[in-house]
This record gives structure tokens, sequence and C-alpha cells, in this order.
């Protein structure tokens, strides 16, 4: 089984900046970043394919930057002019087939376990 592995997350200011890994043990076609708030649903933020081609949630759009690197099986997700708001932890998602929505969780087979980000005022 693919094994996913984040790093990176931890406590940063209004403004700041962040980014987040995801290392794989195995190959993957889509790989992608979600959080989930306290007491919120999962929600989608962006996605990365290793055929080409990215696509971010509006939520994000503009502030985040998915990148991947398949010879190393990583993908990460920088993240510009953080706000309180984006307080949550962040998890990485992978397929190893492609997928029709890839916005959904239940679309994706393999997780981590989670990096905490906490954006203070």
């Amino acid at each position: 089984q693919v094994q996913l592995v984040e790093s990176g997350g931890g406590l940063v200011q209004a403004g700041g900046s962040l980014r987040l890994s995801c290392a794989s043990s195995g190959r993957t076609f889509n790989m992608a970043w979600f959080r989930q708030a306290s007491g919120k649903e999962r929600e989608f933020l962006a996605v990365s394919w290793s055929v080409g081609g990215t696509a971010y949630a509006d939520s994000v759009k503009g502030r985040f930057t998915i990148s991947r690197d398949n010879a190393k099986n990583t993908v990460y997700l920088e993240m510009n002019s953080l706000k309180p708001e984006d307080t949550a932890v962040y998890y990485c998602a992978a397929r190893t087939l492609p997928i029709r929505d890839a916005t959904i969780p239940r679309s994706y087979d393999y997780w981590g376990q989670g990096t905490q980000v906490t954006v203070s005022s």
C-alpha cells in the first residue's frame, strides 16, 4: 500500500507563509490537499496530476500553489498570505488510478495523518 507522510505545518502569523510537503512511498496518479477545521467538514484545496495539470478551490486560488515532483513522489503546497481562517489540520491524499471527481474526499484511497497549521492574528 501507498503510505503518505505530511510535514511543514506549524504556527504562523497572519500574512505569513508555509510550505507543506507530502511524501509518498509509491507512485501515484493523483495527489491532493485537503484541510479540516474544528467542527467543519473536510475541505478540498488543490489537486495535481502526474500527467500534468492542477486545480484549486476558490477559497485558496491565488494564495496557495500546489506542485509535484514525480521523481520523488512528493507533492507540495505553498501557502501565502495566510489568514486565521486557514487554521486547520491539513491532509495529503492520493490515488494510483484516475478519478472522475478529484475534489471529494471519498475519491481518494490513501491519506496522510495530517499536519496542523495554526494562523494567529
